[in-house]
């Protein structure tokens, strides 16, 4: 009876494990393998090379700039747009003033003000990359055109030809098209936590702030956590914001390199494809370092209610 039991388990998950393995694991093993390899990427004809690229990735300086990139947004990107997401979820939901029917209350107009943050999320990353790259055209572009416009021509920086605003700049429109989705998702959270704790606690005399760390967020840590993952993986990536919105790209001067734009130069521009492979195995390293870090780090006991 019980090796019927698990020959019935077994039937079921035989097919998705198989598609599984074929469709997810199956890459990551060949992309294993190529990087060990001098291959093109256009031809059938490889060797083997052992680990001769390892050794020039551990050389290149361009490879070290784009991790310290990376890295770079890896702090500063989740920190910012979940912080964001999460000030703006809580004056939404429970930030406003109080009123006769209810003690608790988002601010006046919240309904309107979930649509206007949500809007970044209905354009493609390609449309809000290339809609601030006019934006920040240091001659024509709206930014400039601002400061002129309020006696302020003396600040009219290059902004994407710096290389020391480039990346502050793609940083920023990433904030920009990401934060409005984890309003909306921690609105979501918010609103199903019982209003009887925000009114136990204010009458008890605790403000909004203590309400936040005491209630708000330790109840939302679940979804924080996951959204920080997802956010650790976009800074990751931002391939599309790099490709569209700088100079070069990837400049000037690989000030904007990341790992992911980094593969991609070497895989179809250089016809690398055998170090392109190599470039995304310390991709992946990284991003499950990342996630092992934010997992261990976030772990907490569960509150339920």
């Amino acid at each position: 009876m019980q090796h019927g039991k698990y020959r019935f388990i077994a039937g079921f998950l035989l097919v998705p494990l198989a598609i599984y393995g074929v469709f997810v694991v199956s890459p990551f093993v060949q992309a294993i393998y190529y990087s060990f390899t001098n291959w093109s990427g256009l031809s059938g004809h490889f060797r083997v090379t052992g680990f001769d690229n390892y050794q020039r990735l551990w050389h290149d300086e361009v490879f070290w700039k784009a991790v310290g990139h990376n890295v770079l947004l890896l702090l500063v990107l989740p920190l910012v747009t979940l912080g964001m997401g999460l000030f703006f979820a809580f004056m939404l939901n429970v930030g406003g003033r109080r009123r006769k029917n209810a003690v608790v209350a988002g601010v006046r107009g919240s309904g309107v003000y979930k649509i206007v943050y949500f809007f970044p999320q209905v354009l493609s990353l390609a449309i809000v990359a290339l809609l601030f790259q006019f934006a920040y055209n240091p001659n024509s572009g709206a930014i400039n055109s601002f400061l002129g416009a309020i006696g302020l021509d003396s600040v009219r920086p290059e902004w994407l030809g710096d290389p020391k605003l480039a990346l502050w700049c793609v940083t920023a429109v990433m904030v920009w098209s990401n934060v409005g989705f984890y309003v909306v998702l921690f609105s979501a959270g918010m609103a199903s936590i019982p209003r009887h704790f925000y009114e136990a606690a204010l009458l008890d005399g605790a403000n909004r702030i203590q309400t936040f760390f005491r209630i708000t967020l330790p109840l939302l840590w679940d979804t924080v956590q996951t959204g920080w993952v997802y956010m650790g993986i976009m800074a990751l990536d931002g391939f599309a914001f790099v490709q569209i919105m700088t100079m070069g790209p990837g400049g000037p001067d690989y000030s904007t390199e990341l790992l992911s734009y980094y593969l991609y130069t070497k895989a179809f521009r250089d016809g690398q494809a055998g170090y392109a492979t190599t470039v995304g195995v310390a991709l992946l390293i990284v991003t499950m370092i990342f996630a092992g870090i934010v997992m261990k780090l976030g772990r907490r006991e569960r509150l339920e209610f």
